[in-house]
């Protein structure tokens, strides 16, 4: 009973605090429906994020050297993701890459005409790993997670703040490609990477040569990847593997 008596009192002080309580109440189910994501439901809103950004970046055609380069790269190549992959480029002179949780990989064609084959099949081979490691799965519900701590904060009768918190697609986009891995994870996304070239017969020192072309283009501070710093310290750890 005290508790319930708690409770009720809060909810009475939120109310007079300026807060709408159903917006508060319906952040706080969402909150939780993050922690609970069904694996479909991750892939939804990747499919979601992977429209967003087809729609910002020209997507190769079919006729494109880049597509036809892309599918003579993955020709075979086998690996144990268990998601479908679509890996696609984006006719963009800039040297990034990125995946979402369902198996969406996307390489800009300046890293492609930046790096050799099997430069570029490590790069894919990387973002695999990310997916078939959950990275990308554990990335999209953090920041669902922040999308709805703002919507929490949209809840309020502020208009400002509500304006500042409303979370929309692209914003939440963004944020998905742009939020950093952990050291451990960029670590265990490299060794898969590593693991798939050599199964697939690739060489596997293109890996460490990719990353110190990004060392020297980018500096060693951050790569151009926001989400994929460091690249001489990785290509140094890759060396003492090979």
């Amino acid at each position: 009973m005290a508790i319930t008596l708690f409770a009720l009192l809060a909810v009475v002080s939120i109310s007079h605090a300026g807060f709408n309580i159903k917006g508060v109440m319906n952040a706080g189910n969402e909150a939780l429906k993050v922690a609970t994501l069904t694996d479909a439901e991750v892939n939804s809103e990747a499919a979601r994020a992977i429209v967003y950004f087809d729609g910002q970046y020209e997507l190769a055609p079919a006729s494109s050297s880049y597509t036809k380069r892309l599918a003579e790269l993955t020709k075979g190549m086998t690996t144990d993701c268990n998601q479908t992959l679509d890996i696609q480029a984006y006719q963009f002179d800039d040297v990034n890459a990125f995946a979402v949780a369902n198996g969406s990989i996307r390489i800009h064609s300046g890293l492609m005409d930046r790096m050799s084959d099997d430069e570029v099949r490590y790069v894919i081979a990387h973002e695999i790993g990310h997916v078939s490691l959950g990275h990308s799965k554990n990335r999209l519900k953090m920041v669902h997670a922040a999308s709805a701590g703002r919507k929490m904060g949209a809840a309020s009768e502020n208009k400002t703040v509500s304006m500042l918190s409303d979370s929309a697609l692209g914003d939440f986009a963004e944020k998905l490609v742009n939020a950093q891995f952990s050291q451990s994870q960029e670590l265990d996304a490299d060794m898969y990477a590593l693991k798939v070239m050599k199964n697939n017969g690739y060489d596997q020192k293109a890996a460490v040569s990719a990353l110190r072309k990004l060392e020297v283009m980018f500096g060693n501070e951050k790569s151009v990847f926001s989400s994929h710093p460091a690249p001489g310290a990785r290509a140094a750890t890759l060396e003492k593997s090979l």
